[in-house]
């Protein structure tokens, strides 16, 4: 990934980010669970699709109506027994599926046009912005894609068994803004 990078004003990078924490929350949105929930994570949950929130470790990503992915630089193990302790004995679930996913970091001057050429999903920064993150597909792969700034970069959360591939496509797709832009 190092060797692809490409400098200048066409500009593009990809690295991964591995080890990053991941618990998936299931609970009614509405409930005293979800407050203590929340509280936990100095955080609310979003409520709508692409909505993200984050305070001091965590980021929480809207996956549905009841069902978050929290993000953390904390450890897994800890920020699951802290969860399951505020979901207690309520409906729900808190489960560490951190070894699910891996996470690919795009960024530089060119990641949004390199992603348009495999993502259907209007990139635009009047459709997608900083804090935004949604499920869909990059070249044939499903990812959760994340825009963490206006540099722009991007994170791709794809299943651990895909990134190999998906960081070889993206890698392809890269190549084009190594050469001086095209009259």
């Amino acid at each position: 990934m190092r060797a692809a990078t490409v400098t200048g004003p066409r500009g593009v990078t990809l690295a991964e980010r591995p080890f990053i924490s991941m618990v998936n929350v299931r609970v009614d949105p509405a409930s005293e669970a979800a407050d203590r929930i929340e509280k936990t994570l100095g955080a609310p949950l979003p409520l709508q699709c692409g909505h993200t929130t984050a305070s001091g470790p965590h980021t929480v990503l809207w996956l549905g109506p009841d069902e978050w992915l929290v993000l953390s630089r904390s450890d897994a193990t800890a920020v699951t027994a802290e969860l399951r302790e505020a979901l207690g004995g309520d409906p729900g679930s808190v489960v560490d599926v951190s070894a699910n996913r891996t996470t690919l970091e795009l960024s530089g001057p060119t990641a949004r046009q390199v992603l348009e050429k495999g993502c259907p999903l209007d990139l635009h920064p009047r459709s997608f912005a900083p804090g935004q993150a949604v499920s869909t597909t990059v070249g044939p792969v499903a990812v959760l894609l994340r825009q963490v700034d206006d540099a722009p970069t991007y994170q791709l959360l794809p299943r651990s068994s895909f990134a190999d591939y998906l960081a070889r496509w993206l890698i392809d797709a890269m190549s084009e803004y190594i050469g001086p832009e095209a009259p």
